[in-house]
């Protein structure tokens, strides 16, 4: 049965590619998830991954057994689902847990669903291993993906789903904005990935990225640690060539 999920788990990784050409996504625009050549480079760490998930993988079986059935969130029950989820949840302080240290984050109570989203995801310990998984210096660090076999599977029981755009509020992508990242394909109102982000890097602001994508939060300490994980080195993909893992907690 492990067997079967493992390969079921690396069928759905390879599923997630989806990117642009790095080198004008590099300079131009963000997109969630990563390229089959991201996944296939990583695929070799998989055996060692599932001795480290296995207890993890025993933990959700038993955890499947009591359901929410909150889960998955389908899309047109996604706004007054985030709507209710934000007034009963209001932090918008978080922690980027890293080898190089952290970044705290304050998220926007102006872009109200993607803050919600954020911190359920937080509180579910989707973000827990996964990775900073594109490092694009002097533009941006992209993280909430990874090739771990786990990802995909909370993603799917968290749902697919996008977040609307709220560029209403008006934050723009000036150094240090917290922002989502977004799928291309088929999205005309330019909404939102529910499960990945980027930190602007460049110091100039990336202002071609205004209403393009939502800002929802700045980075208010710990720029430093992502200029780091900026100078890691990359493959040709972006991906960086010894993973950049991230443990993220809510501090208020």
């Amino acid at each position: 049965m492990k067997t079967s999920l493992s390969i079921l788990y690396l069928f759905l990784i390879l599923s997630f590619a989806s990117c642009e050409d790095k080198e004008s996504s590099s300079k131009n625009t963000l997109e969630s998830g990563s390229t089959k050549e991201e996944v296939t480079k990583k695929t070799s760490k998989i055996d060692s991954l599932k001795a480290k998930y296995s207890k993890k993988e025993a933990k959700a079986t038993k955890d499947e057994k009591e359901t929410d059935d909150r889960f998955p969130i389908p899309q047109e029950q996604l706004i007054p689902f985030l709507t209710a989820y934000g007034k009963e949840n209001p932090e918008n302080h978080i922690r980027i847990i890293t080898s190089f240290g952290n970044i705290e984050v304050k998220l926007y109570h102006d872009t109200p669903l993607h803050r919600a989203n954020f911190i359920m995801l937080v509180k579910k310990d989707y973000f827990n291993n996964t990775f900073f998984h594109r490092v694009a210096p002097g533009f941006v660090i992209q993280g909430g993906n990874s090739d771990n076999v786990a990802t995909p599977r909370k993603r799917s029981q968290i749902g697919d789903y996008l977040i609307p755009s709220e560029f209403k509020a008006g934050h723009k992508h000036t150094y240090g904005a917290f922002s989502a990242a977004k799928y291309s394909e088929q999205n005309v109102s330019k909404a939102s990935s529910p499960f990945e982000f980027f930190i602007v890097m460049d110091k100039n602001g990336t202002p071609h990225l205004n209403n393009d994508h939502t800002v929802f939060g700045r980075v208010t300490k710990g720029m430093d640690v992502a200029e780091k994980i900026a100078k890691v080195k990359t493959g040709q993909s972006e991906w960086p060539i010894d993973n950049v893992e991230m443990d993220i907690e809510i501090i208020d």
